[in-house]
């Protein structure tokens, strides 16, 4: 970069980094941010599938290979957590909602619900992870597995329970999820090329910073009419947003305790990534043709989905301090015994 060029990007990448610095709390603002902002919502709808393909890319390019090969080494567990998220997750909420007389009931509801199931984890959860000071490679190791597979499980699932209420076919969805995963990774792995890891990794904050401001399009994008929909209709309103943290912290409790035999803070790692589903990828998906309703529900999500993180800081603390205690007495312990 040219010297007369370095004022230029100097003050915007200074503002990145003290953005990508700000940690859970930056991503906690986002979805007030978008909340606060309807007329931003109603500008920004049409570049859904766009904020999604970046934010995908920037995950992509900054998966970490050699934690990608150690974890590839030892694929039981990564296996097991991939088959949970993407068979386990959906099928039990799609015979859920057909026990229920959902479909029948709330299709659109049921549609979201479903969507919500048979997406991927969202391409954020090692980072915060990361974030949390949990076990960010464990999550992201499940999180690319889970992902190369889910155009294959959604369109399976898709086909089992939504029926018609799809404006697409099944098949059409899970080619459509391949070619943006697809398009994403080529992407990611082009500016790689070009820019290298090493530069990718001495950019963290300020390419975390990025990624916040486009978190921040597509929140406000699914959420440009929750303002008016809380007066229009608060209780149902309301009733979405609880069921959105019911379903988020039931899933991440489920998955922590099924997990926990690897130990809290690492099912805790694998909790935060189930319930951190990647709705945004569906909404690209079906082009956002969706009903109000499930267009509503997937607003409503976007408040677990920033907040919790903040939320569960304590609790990750807690048990990171507990796992380094552990170590450090197990290592204890083998030092006397020598």
């Amino acid at each position: 970069m040219s010297s007369a060029l370095k004022p230029v990007f100097a003050l915007p990448i200074r503002g990145l980094t003290w953005l990508g610095g700000q940690g859970t709390r930056a991503v906690a603002a986002v979805v007030f941010i978008a909340a606060a902002v309807p007329p931003l919502g109603a500008l920004l709808r049409p570049y859904v599938t766009e904020a999604i393909l970046v934010l995908l890319c920037i995950s992509f390019m900054r998966v970490d290979l050699a934690a990608l090969y150690g974890h590839l080494r030892r694929p039981a567990l990564v296996a097991t957590a991939t088959a949970w998220t993407t068979i386990g997750v959906p099928l039990i909420v799609g015979l859920i909602a057909h026990a229920t007389g959902l479909t029948d009931r709330a299709p659109g509801l049921a549609l979201a619900l479903m969507l919500q199931s048979v997406a991927s984890p969202m391409m954020a959860s090692p980072a915060l992870a990361a974030l949390m000071g949990l076990d960010a490679t464990l999550v992201l190791i499940t999180l690319v597995t889970a992902t190369a597979i889910v155009p294959f499980t959604a369109s399976l699932f898709a086909s089992l329970f939504l029926g018609g209420m799809l404006s697409i076919s099944p098949l059409t969805l899970g080619l459509k999820l391949l070619g943006i995963l697809a398009a994403s990774l080529l992407a990611a792995t082009a500016i790689r090329w070009i820019f290298g890891a090493d530069a990718i990794r001495r950019h963290k904050q300020p390419i975390d910073g990025f990624n916040i401001i486009i978190l921040v399009i597509f929140a406000s994008a699914v959420m440009g009419d929750v303002v008016s929909d809380l007066v229009a209709q608060p209780v149902f309103t309301i009733s979405l947003a609880a069921l959105s943290f019911a379903i988020y912290f039931t899933l991440l409790a489920v998955t922590t305790l099924l997990f926990r035999r690897i130990g809290y803070e690492r099912a805790l790692a694998l909790g935060l990534m189930v319930s951190q589903r990647n709705l945004g990828l569906m909404l690209a998906a079906t082009a956002g043709a969706l009903p109000p309703t499930t267009w509503l529900y997937f607003a409503m999500t976007q408040f677990p989905i920033h907040l919790a993180p903040y939320m569960l800081m304590p609790i990750a603390r807690r048990l990171a301090a507990r796992a380094d205690t552990s170590s450090t007495a197990a290592a204890g312990e083998t030092a006397a015994s020598s």
